[in-house]
Parts: C-alpha cells; sequence; structure tokens
C-alpha cells in the first residue's frame, strides 16, 4: 500500500504540471482485433512522453537542501527530457548523462526543455553506460540522482498513468498493455490496477532484443543481460531496478516480448494511418497486440503508448527493419559470371515484374570467372522469395542468402 499511497500523493504534486492526456479509442486497430482498442496516449506530453510524471514527482519533493545542491541523471532520452524540464520548472542546476548513440532529436529537445538549468554530458554507447559514470559521478560530489525507474517517488509519478485511465474509463477494463523499460511504469500502472480493478490482467511488453524483465523473472532475481539491441532506445536496458522487479513480479500477468522488426511495422503503420509520430518504445504496446490477438477477443484493452521523441534521420532504419522482419526485403551474395549481359538476364529471367533491386554492389576483377556481388531486393509478396531463389538455382547463379548469415550481413549491410 506503500507505493500507491505514494502514487495518490504524486497525483497532486503533478496536477498543475502534466496534461492529463486522452485515453481514445483507434477504430482501425478494434475492427483489425474485434475487440475495443483504447490508446492511452502519453506521446502527447508536453515533454513528449510519461517520464515528466517520474522526474517532476521526485524533483519536486526534494528538500531545499538537496535542491540547492541540484541534480543529476542518467537517461536514453525521455527521462533526460522530464529531468530537464522539471529543473527548469523548479529552477534548479541538472546535470544529463546520456549515450553518444542518443538520437540527435532527443539531445535537441533535452537542451530545449532544460536551457541554461541543465549540462549534457555525452559517455558510452548505451545507458548502462551513462548510468555508471552519473552514479560516479553523485556518489563523489553528493548530488541527488534522478533514477529512471527504481525509485519510490519516480514509480509513483508513473503509476499516475494507472489513475488516469481509470478516472477515464469507468467500464471495467479487460488487458492493459504496458511497455517495459528499468519497469518503473510497469510498476506504478500495475500497483494502481492491483489496488482499483484487481481483474484486469496486466501484460508487460519489452523488445525481444532486451529482455530484461522477462528474463530476470525467469529465473527469480533480477539478472544482468550481457549484450542487447540498442533500437528500442526507449527501453533497452541491460539490468532492470530491484523494486521495479519486485512489483513487476508479483503484478504482471504475463510479458510479451516483441521482435524489433514488428515495432519497425507498427510505427510506419501508425504514421501512415493515424498520423501518429511515436518513437519505438512508444509502439511496443501496439505491437504486442498480435500476440494477443485470440484472447483480446471481445475485450476492452489499453495500449499506453509511451512516446514520440522520434528521430526522422531513422526512417530508412525504421523502413529497412520492418521489410525484413515482414519478409519483403531480402539479400544475396550472388557470384555473376564476369561477362556481357550477366546483370541483364538477372534481371529478366530472375526477378519478376514487382520485385525491385533496393542494392546492389559489384566490382569486376578482369582476371576471374565470375565475380561476387551484393545485391538487396524489395518485394510486394513475401512468398516470391521461394521462385526467385528456384531460379536462381535453375539458372547456374550461386549465391549466399545474408539474411539468414546475421554475422555477415551486418558486415557487408550494416
Amino acid at each position: 500500500m506503500k507505493l500507491f499511497h505514494q502514487i495518490q500523493e504524486a497525483k497532486k504534486q503533478l496536477q498543475e504540471v502534466i496534461t492529463a492526456t486522452p485515453l481514445s479509442e483507434n477504430l482501425n486497430l478494434s475492427t483489425e482485433f474485434n475487440a475495443r482498442i483504447l490508446l492511452k496516449r502519453e506521446d502527447l506530453q508536453p515533454v513528449r512522453s510519461y517520464k515528466i510524471r517520474g522526474a517532476y514527482n521526485k524533483i519536486s519533493t526534494l528538500t531545499a537542501a538537496e535542491k540547492e545542491k541540484g541534480v543529476l541523471c542518467a537517461s536514453a532520452g525521455n527521462h533526460a527530457q522530464g529531468v530537464a524540464y522539471s529543473c527548469k520548472l523548479l529552477q534548479i542546476k541538472g546535470k544529463i548523462y546520456m549515450p553518444k548513440t542518443t538520437p540527435k532529436q532527443k539531445l535537441k529537445q533535452v537542451s530545449l526543455f532544460g536551457g541554461d538549468f541543465i549540462e549534457i554530458v555525452l559517455t558510452g554507447d548505451t545507458f548502462d553506460d551513462a548510468y555508471a559514470a552519473a552514479m560516479a559521478d553523485a556518489t563523489e560530489n553528493k548530488i541527488t540522482f534522478i533514477h529512471p525507474f527504481d525509485d519510490l517517488k519516480v514509480m509513483a509519478g508513473q503509476g499516475t498513468v494507472g489513475l488516469e485511465i481509470l478516472e477515464s474509463y469507468k467500464k471495467p477494463i479487460d488487458y492493459v498493455f504496458v511497455p517495459i523499460g528499468g519497469g518503473g511504469l510497469a510498476s506504478g500502472l500495475s500497483e494502481v490496477f492491483r489496488q482499483l480493478s484487481p481483474n484486469t490482467k496486466i501484460i508487460g511488453v519489452e523488445p525481444e532484443g532486451a529482455p530484461s524483465m522477462k528474463n530476470s523473472i525467469a529465473v527469480g532475481k533480477v539478472s544482468v543481460l550481457e549484450n542487447i539491441d540498442k533500437f528500442v532506445d526507449g527501453a533497452a536496458v541491460k539490468q532492470v531496478g530491484k523494486m521495479t522487479f519486485e512489483i513487476c513480479k508479483k503484478n504482471l500477468n504475463d510479458i510479451i516480448l516483441v521482435p524489433e522488426g514488428k515495432v519497425c511495422t507498427t510505427i510506419l503503420r501508425l504514421y501512415n494511418e493515424e498520423a501518429m509520430v511515436v518513437e519505438p518504445a512508444g509502439a511496443l504496446t501496439i505491437s504486442a497486440l498480435d500476440f494477443y490477438k485470440e484472447e483480446i477477443q471481445g475485450k476492452t484493452v489499453v495500449c499506453v503508448v509511451s512516446g514520440s521523441n522520434n528521430d526522422i534521420e531513422r526512417t530508412a532504419e525504421i523502413k529497412e527493419r520492418s521489410l525484413l522482419y515482414e519478409g519483403l526485403m531480402h539479400y544475396f551474395m550472388v557470384q555473376f559470371p564476369q561477362r556481357p549481359g550477366a546483370l541483364k538476364e538477372f534481371v529478366n529471367d530472375i526477378l519478376g515484374p514487382d520485385d525491385d533491386i533496393t542494392y546492389f554492389q559489384f566490382t569486376k576483377k578482369n582476371n576471374r570467372e565470375t565475380g561476387p556481388a551484393v545485391v538487396g531486393l524489395e518485394l510486394k509478396n513475401k512468398n516470391d522469395i521461394i521462385a526467385i531463389k528456384e531460379k536462381m538455382e535453375n539458372k547456374g547463379f550461386e549465391y549466399k542468402y545474408l539474411n539468414e548469415k546475421q554475422d555477415l550481413f551486418h558486415q557487408l549491410i550494416g
């Protein structure tokens, strides 16, 4: 009950600062899944994510002496924006450690929201690298560290999302899908539903390349992932919090892992169909619906759209990952005969009318009979790849299929 009480207090603390975001039905998703799909639009917060809730709740409740010394944090982006915005509102100095891989758009927004009250320090490649540097600074200089998730005040702030959902929708809610990075939002929200709507099933959603919470719950203790896919940067952490682990282990009904390519398909779909711009972490919960389509038929389902801080420079990568996941993009290393007309033969005899060469890299060497070319093909129908492989074999074009050779794929394609 301690966390739930803190969430109720946080609601009062935040009422003049945050936006009570809409909970709106999405007709496309409701029709597709034969369910009532409601989106909790945290992407519409002033800082475009729910992170302002926890950051402001924590910082605003510090003592006068703590505020005087300032604060610091580590973040892959959204928590940094929440801390920066809070520092400016409260006129407190803040130092923000971020990975060097943080998208430019997020860096710009952090600077915008924090103004002269914050300093950005770029270090390491992941959130965990930035976290280690920030903790060392906090310990050495005795400055308050604003944890992105493993803090009671932060979890309480994030938990106000759950209170708003239940205030907005008075009828029974069957499922809530909530994204998980370190577990702060999932902990706070799930505690609200455990107290006020215990029959609602809470489904956590993690990126397949960073299953920190699912792995930890499976082994019964907080575990550290050696390697993670950092693409879903708002939810890609190597280790969840100790407090968030205990709460999620108790409160979550299930955790779904969503492939990064599926997330990319959802991002593009939301943009094209709904004019919604979401970041990878913001698309996690909607992406998970496909994996629960049997269970949610005829049910009322809430998906928390956690943020919209997406960098337009990532669009090409998002499209590529989506096409690969959907089976519409294929890469080959093809041994081409080094004679005139070989490429023309490949195009005319191997490819169909709707197949497109999107990548081609070849260097002719006159002292060889054949030479390797890396070829990328975009298809309209994923089943067409079967015929393409058969035609290459029948026509004597030797090839390696790079989609199934990840190490070679990343070396050649990136």
